[in-house]
């Protein structure tokens, strides 16, 4: 099993969540969240003065997948959330040792 932790653009959850589940992924979770990579940030203009605005708002999706679809739900996402300019973001693959579903006990593929 293997976790998958994607950050994308806010605007792309959508299509993004729609393209998970078009491949068979039955649940994840979002998080937002605020970050900086080669994009470093932009300035913008409040009430006259202007400031730089250091990090940006981001989305992390984070979902477990059985070995045999990480590939599949990496496309996924990138397929979907890919818009061709910088900021788009980055997808992080971990191994997971151990999953149980606390309602029913059940553990790893199953609780899936």
């Amino acid at each position: 099993m293997k976790k998958i932790e994607a950050i994308i653009k806010p605007f792309k959850l959508d299509e993004v969540r729609e393209a998970l589940s078009e491949v068979g992924v039955t649940g994840l979770t979002v998080t937002e969240v605020k970050g900086f990579g080669r994009q470093k940030g932009h300035t913008e203009l409040y009430r006259g003065a202007e400031y730089v605005v250091d990090f940006l708002p981001k989305i992390k999706i984070e979902l477990v997948v059985a070995e045999a679809t990480v590939e599949t739900a990496i496309e996924a996402i990138i397929k979907a959330a890919r818009t061709g300019k910088i900021g788009d973001g980055k997808i992080f693959v971990m191994p997971v040792e151990q999953i149980v579903r606390i309602r029913t006990g059940e553990t790893n593929e199953s609780a899936i």
